[in-house]
Formats: structure tokens, C-alpha cells, sequence
């Protein structure tokens, strides 16, 4: 039994205030405008069993029609069908046969794009995840495969809308946050991506600046 198994001490408590989710419509926009619009954004991830995690997005990629890099870049297949759908849903996909990223779904219907999250910073850490790896928390969700181990992400979760009933969605900055960066104490970093062969050269990656969360930079 994983750490994220386990029952929360006391009962089934919820640890964090639920942020409203972001609707669809915030994200049938192109990836490129979306991806740095999620930074600051909240990933919500909770259990049949109460339990909740809220972490704040600090880095994103950018994958969108026409991008050699793009899973839907060839055609439609039964596995990227998600990403032809409508905004406002997940696409969970495993790589080297062991680790899985989570997407958003972006743009309009039959336009194939999506926003990768490749890191998140944890709000709090809850008793139950005590112990849950030897490195410093603030590195937990330190890259994609690595968040997706900490929410519990996995292919049963893709394709689903990103709402509470789903467990798994999405909530807009909070106001404090946006506050910072309307003044400059929070900046961003655009540049490439990350472990590709094609589009390589393409700064569809952006990054919160001082995030010590960041996969690399």
C-alpha cells in the first residue's frame, strides 16, 4: 500500500479548501496562450476517501496542431482521440513504460492541442505523507512523472472532464498570487522544451522563475 493509500488519520477529513474549477471555456484557447496562464494555477487531486492535495502549477508545455512533437501531429488514434475533444479534459499518457504525464486539453473541438504540467509545488504536506520520498517535499512534484506518482495519476484517470466529480481538476490563481505577479515579485521564464527529437528548438515551455520546483531550467 502506497503512502497516498493510506487512510488519513482521524477519518475521512478534507485538508485543503476546494478551489472552483476552471471551466472549459478558459481553456479553449490555443495551448501557447493557456500553458503560461496555468502557472499559478491549481491542480486538485482528491480521494473516494476524503482525502485532498491542492498544488500550485510551476511549469507547463506547450503541444499543439501542426507540432512535429504533438502526439496528434500524424492523425487520430484511438490513444490521442482525447486530445480532438473538447476542452476541459484530461490526457494521461505513460512514457518508457513506467511513468505518466497529465495533460489539459486546450483549444476548440477537432483542434488537437494540449498544455503538459511538468511540475507542481505541494500547498502543505498532511501527516499522511510523511515520508513519502527521501528528497526535500519542495521537489516531490519536481517533473511529470514525478507529480503523476504524487497525485496518483494514471491512465484510468484520461480522457475524464477535469471536474471535483472526476477528482482531479483544475483552480484559477489565488488572488494573493496574481497579486505578486501583477507587481513583479513572481516572474516567469519562457524557453524549449524538454526530451524531444522534434520541435526541439520551439520555447513552448515556460517556468515560474524562482520555483525551486521546476523539473531543470
Amino acid at each position: 500500500m502506497s503512502h497516498l493509500n493510506k487512510p488519513a488519520p482521524g477519518g475521512n477529513v478534507k485538508l485543503c479548501n476546494q478551489p472552483e474549477p476552471v471551466a472549459p471555456t478558459w481553456l479553449a484557447r490555443s495551448s501557447l496562450e493557456v500553458a503560461p496562464d496555468l502557472l499559478g494555477c491549481r491542480l486538485v487531486r482528491r480521494w473516494a476517501d476524503g482525502r485532498q492535495l491542492v498544488a500550485t502549477i510551476v511549469e507547463t508545455e506547450a503541444y499543439t496542431e501542426g507540432d512535429p512533437a504533438c502526439h496528434a501531429y500524424r492523425r487520430e488514434t484511438p490513444r490521442n482521440r482525447v486530445m480532438f475533444g473538447p476542452p476541459g479534459f484530461s490526457y494521461v499518457y505513460l512514457i518508457y513504460g513506467m511513468y505518466h504525464c497529465f495533460n489539459v486539453v486546450t483549444d476548440g473541438d477537432r483542434i488537437p492541442s494540449a498544455v503538459l504540467i511538468r511540475a507542481v509545488e505541494l500547498d502543505a504536506i498532511p501527516p499522511w505523507l510523511a515520508g513519502y520520498r527521501t528528497e526535500k517535499p519542495i521537489r516531490w512534484g519536481a517533473g511529470p512523472g514525478k507529480l503523476c506518482q504524487l497525485l496518483e495519476i494514471d491512465r484510468s484517470l484520461t480522457d475524464l472532464p477535469l471536474t471535483p466529480a472526476s477528482g482531479l481538476w483544475l483552480g484559477h490563481r489565488e488572488p494573493d498570487w496574481q497579486r505578486r505577479l501583477d507587481v513583479g515579485d513572481i516572474a516567469f521564464t519562457q524557453t524549449t522544451r524538454i526530451g524531444l527529437t522534434q520541435g526541439a528548438d520551439l520555447p513552448w515551455r515556460w517556468y515560474v522563475s524562482e520555483s525551486k520546483a521546476v523539473s531543470k531550467r
